[in-house]
């Protein structure tokens, strides 16, 4: 224990669980300090053992970890990723804060602290929904929750890609530079599903039924999308009966997309990355600082622009937020309003309007002017 001073102030400083707790005592009398000092510690040993009050006694470390273990089995391992650099930066600001003692204007300032920092709003509102489902596995987020508001972020739901700019990418991602990758199968598969990233790298051949032409997609980024099946198209059919044959002694669980290293090919671990190949094509195609997710929402766009019901499009996308349905909704209206204008013939004639305006009933002519 250490007991110092801070103006008129008394604080102490000690250790619990591998975290430096220091706080202030809010008295001029070190007495009383010694006293509230040793409280504390007696309160934390308390919570730590489960003696009294475990949950309002937790430090957010402990909480963080925990909270952590029982949603790894629930989620895709990407999510779990999210989750860890959220809690990187959580800790570093409520680490040795006991969970019942985080306040509306501690998120506040954690909201600043990393806005100045230069992080997104989203990212930020991220995070801090992070600290949200912590607090309320412990009964903690009511207290505060009227009082916390989530920071604005840039409404960007994706960009779609046009026939031409489809048409490009494909091209540049069929350069003969991946003839021996499945780059150019992984992007007509996006263009053509839907799928995430993650799903499709994570691919075996069991959830593959080329005889039926559908494919099961595995662990998903939600329930929803978990275990989905989507039809294939002929293209996507095509690309993978091709890749398929490209593959000698293929095994039911062996990846769709392996890993690659040095050459050597490891059936048995999914491939990790395709960055540079995604850098490479799109800045080929004209397309720099493309998403590869912007391929799914170019799947999504498509199917809106047929008559494709809301649930046909959940049913194959796994889910789609409200935000994006609304737009997707406007995009099938202008679907509906160009087919109208297609058939526009004759097109509309001011000359026309004219002449019969002036073969009315004079009479009648009279009382519309």
């Amino acid at each position: 224990m250490s007991l110092y001073r801070r103006g008129n102030t008394w604080w102490y400083t000690f250790r619990f669980a591998g975290q430096r707790i220091c706080e202030s005592a809010k008295t001029h009398s070190k007495t009383v300090a010694r006293d509230a000092e040793r409280a504390r510690r007696r309160e934390l040993e308390e919570g730590y053992n489960g003696v009294s009050r475990r949950e309002q006694a937790r430090l957010f470390n402990l909480a963080a970890d925990t909270w952590l273990e029982t949603r790894t089995p629930h989620v895709a391992s990407k999510t779990i990723e999210l989750y860890k650099l959220a809690i990187r930066h959580l800790k570093r600001e409520f680490g040795g804060t006991l969970l019942s003692d985080i306040a509306a204007d501690d998120v506040a300032r954690y909201q600043a602290k990393r806005t100045g920092d230069g992080a997104s709003g989203r990212t930020v509102n991220m995070e801090t929904g992070v600290l949200r489902q912590i607090l309320r596995k412990y009964k903690l987020w009511g207290k505060i929750s009227d009082d916390v508001r989530p920071l604005k972020e840039r409404r960007d739901i994706g960009r779609a890609l046009t026939p031409e700019e489809e048409a490009a990418l494909l091209a540049a991602a069929a350069d003969r530079r991946y003839q021996d990758s499945p780059f150019y199968v992984i992007v007509v598969l996006a263009l053509n599903t839907a799928m995430r990233s993650q799903e499709i790298k994570t691919l075996r051949w069991r959830q593959v039924d080329l005889v039926n032409r559908c494919l099961t997609v595995g662990r998903s980024k939600t329930d929803a999308g978990t275990g989905r099946v989507i039809p294939l198209n002929q293209s996507a059919a095509a690309v993978l009966e091709y890749w398929h044959s490209r593959s000698a002694n293929v095994a039911p669980d062996d990846c769709v997309f392996p890993a690659c290293e040095n050459h050597h090919v490891d059936p048995s671990r999914p491939v990790t990355s395709f960055r540079t190949a995604w850098r490479n094509a799109t800045k080929k195609a004209g397309l720099a600082g493309l998403r590869f997710h912007d391929l799914r929402h170019t799947a999504i766009t498509k199917l809106a622009e047929t008559i494709a019901s809301d649930q046909t499009i959940m049913a194959i996308a796994g889910h789609v937020s409200r935000k994006m349905l609304e737009h997707y909704s406007h995009v099938r209206l202008e679907a509906k309003r160009r087919a109208l204008e297609a058939i526009e013939r004759p097109a509309f004639q001011p000359d026309y309007l004219q002449f019969s305006l002036q073969s009315e009933n004079p009479e009648k002519a009279a009382r519309r002017n």
